[in-house]
């Protein structure tokens, strides 16, 4: 009677194992912790693609609601810190603010913009909240938080529409001196898809006249820059990594850009950029990964590159196109414009070279760049700083961050 019970629980500790156990690479921080991680992850990924099957509702709402229902806290202040949530121009904004009374300069400032896939997250969430907090007593800097609307809500333009409207109110003359900001240290920063957004609101306000506040600094951490091109080393070589995987990010892009999924397995292999596309062809010379990343990253990698693709996908969705969607591929003129700049990569990440070949082009458009990489670095990493999730390398990446923004900004 007994040997029931034994074989199910037999059963299901095989179960888990194959479903928490995948391959890492031994150089990749604290590799087991990571898999139970990921774990923990697609788990809540398979959850809410089963609500969705069911139509209770569009799995990115799940998902969120998922991550988010235990993770989200209201704005409380501490001795050194006033943290307030408000609106700037119709989008909703978290602000950190020290308070130190000994203080009576103005101040620093960061505006910060969270990932998640433009689908994602949120400046209320624990991570973000924690990091911005971190940012703020450590850099005794005013952050302004940004709670951009999401997908399936909203798609492309309008996160970044959210973000360069929420930045320009802050940057108005009045509205820097009610916080006490200093208009002459302020930066833009954000990670992952916050870091694509970071990019292109500093895009867009330095190629634009109206505004006289002008950025001293762009930091971006592990950011996605293109959509062009699916087989740059990095993406071949962490095409399963946790936490961001090669199909997923495709998958979150065409949720961005209001595009079927069904593009998806097209866009693996580059259909979308083919050689038969010339509208495409002039875009791809921009991110050329062999002339713009270091031997070290491409390795024995090879481009692809096909010779007939899949027309339909851009005639579907022109934003694939639109250089605010990949800041990577502006021209040269644009990116001279832009401030001193700082770049955190991970060596286990799919976005890798998206942030490598950045930093190349702006540093041969005169731009002062930082390039910091982890070889030990996952994406996401920075978040992961802070128990019941502590990871080392999420600590240096994020003391590391803010040392640089303290001693630049």
């Amino acid at each position: 009677m007994r040997a029931a019970p034994t074989a199910v629980l037999t059963a299901l500790t095989a179960l888990s194992a194959y479903y928490v156990y995948s391959p890492l690479p031994s150089t990749v921080s604290e590799p087991w912790k990571l898999m139970l991680l990921d774990a923990t992850f697609r788990c809540a990924q398979d959850l809410s693609n089963l609500a969705h099957y069911f139509g209770f509702s569009h799995h990115l709402r799940v998902l969120n609601f998922v991550s988010g229902y235990f993770d989200q806290l209201d704005p409380v202040s501490s001795e050194h810190l006033k943290v307030t949530d408000t609106v700037f121009d119709g989008v909703e904004v978290r602000i950190f603010e020290p308070t130190k009374a000994f203080d009576k300069n103005l101040k620093k400032s960061i505006v910060y913009i969270h990932g998640g896939g433009w689908a994602l997250g949120s400046a209320r969430m624990r991570s973000y909240d924690s990091l911005c907090r971190k940012i703020s007593e450590d850099v005794n800097a005013v952050v302004v938080s940004i709670e951009y609307r999401l997908v399936p809500d909203v798609h492309f333009p309008e996160q970044l529409n959210d973000a360069v409207a929420a930045t320009k109110y802050f940057l108005h003359p009045e509205v820097l001196a009610e916080y006490s900001v200093d208009p002459s240290r302020i930066a833009v920063s954000g990670d992952s898809a916050g870091g694509n957004l970071a990019a292109a609101v500093c895009q867009q306000l330095a190629g634009d006249s109206s505004v006289t506040t002008k950025v001293k600094l762009q930091a971006l951490i592990y950011p996605v820059l293109q959509v062009l091109d699916f087989n740059t080393p990095s993406y071949q070589q962490n095409m399963d990594m946790p936490i961001l995987s090669r199909f997923v990010m495709i998958k979150f892009w065409l949720d961005y850009l209001n595009g079927s999924h069904s593009f998806a397995h097209s866009m693996l292999v580059n259909n979308h950029t083919s050689v038969d596309l010339s509208e495409t062809v002039t875009l791809r010379e921009l991110l050329n990964w062999n002339s713009l990343l270091p031997s070290s990253f491409k390795k024995n990698y090879k481009p692809v590159l096909q010779s007939h693709g899949t027309h339909k996908i851009i005639s579907e969705v022109p934003a694939l196109l639109d250089l605010r969607a990949s800041p990577l591929i502006a021209k040269k003129e644009s990116l001279q414009l832009l401030p001193k700049t700082y770049i955190l990569t991970c060596e286990h990440d799919v976005l890798r070279d998206d942030g490598t070949m950045y930093a190349k082009r702006l540093e041969e458009a005169g731009v002062d760049v930082t390039h910091d990489h982890y070889e030990d670095g996952f994406h996401g990493c920075m978040l992961f700083a802070s128990w019941p999730t502590y990871f080392s390398v999420g600590a240096r990446t994020r003391d590391g961050y803010v040392k640089w923004l303290a001693e630049n900004l």
